[in-house]
């Protein structure tokens, strides 16, 4: 059975398990890398899942966590970004990260915002598939540089 949860700074410890499984399992797949959490102290976990106009998520699968996302505003105007979107191999096919993703929407969609944006690793095809079948398109917008310093994320987006 999957339950999903909304996380506030007081559940640090479940999103620091879950956020240094990701970064260790998938480092290409994220602009932070492992090194740089692995040591943080408590009130970073907090700030981190305290940030103003944030909402954070967590799937659990029988009991287990086994995926996380967070939606964040954005400075553009109606425009709330998909972040932090991960799911244990334990978890996937299993429509975790569909569940993810819609409960992420929903609340942007309860915040006004008219658009939905996140940005994939160049080369993470199973996730940029994911975001595909779900209704994001590419953008011309300029993606961050990743860790390597050579390849930019692929900035997308879908209308609300």
């Amino acid at each position: 059975m999957i339950e999903l949860h909304e996380l506030t700074a007081d559940a640090w410890q479940t999103w620091r398990e879950l956020r240094l499984a990701a970064l260790e399992e998938a480092p290409y797949a994220f602009g932070s890398q492992l090194s740089d959490w692995v040591d943080a102290e408590e009130e970073r976990w907090r700030a981190r899942l305290d940030l103003p106009g944030s909402r954070n998520f967590v799937a659990v699968l029988d009991g287990t966590p086994v995926g996380m996302a967070s939606g964040v505003r954005t400075d553009e105007n109606g425009v709330v970004e998909l972040i932090s979107m991960w799911i244990a191999p334990a978890g996937r096919g299993r429509g975790i990260g569909d569940q993810l993703m819609a409960q992420v929407e929903h609340w942007a969609r309860d915040s006004a915002a008219h658009t939905l944006q996140l940005a994939v690793a160049n080369g993470n095809d199973r996730a940029r598939d994911l975001y595909l079948r779900s209704g994001f398109r590419d953008t011309d917008l300029p993606g961050d540089l990743m860790p390597d310093g050579i390849h930019h994320e692929i900035v997308m987006r879908k209308p609300l």
